[in-house]
């Protein structure tokens, strides 16, 4: 993973573009920031780039879904 995050970084650095520096986990670790990067996504996409304004998107996702490894256990079913 680390080496598809150097290699976009290099990419994206020898386009003009700026890196990304927001990733879903920070996100995720930081309410605040992501509800900042969510505001300004939805004001200027293209100002933000799709790199971010996915993380910011999966970070969201993360915070309400959780991890997948919910508490939740649903009772058998009755047997008549």
């Amino acid at each position: 993973m680390k080496h598809i995050i150097i290699i976009t970084a290099a990419a994206l650095t020898a386009c003009g573009q700026p890196v990304p520096t927001d990733t879903a986990e920070s996100l995720v670790a930081n309410p605040e920031r992501l509800k900042e990067v969510r505001r300004l996504c939805k004001e200027d996409h293209s100002k933000m780039g799709d790199a971010t304004c996915n993380a910011a998107a999966e970070a969201f996702r993360r915070r309400f879904m959780g991890d997948g490894k919910g508490k939740y256990t649903p009772q058998p079913a009755p047997q008549d």
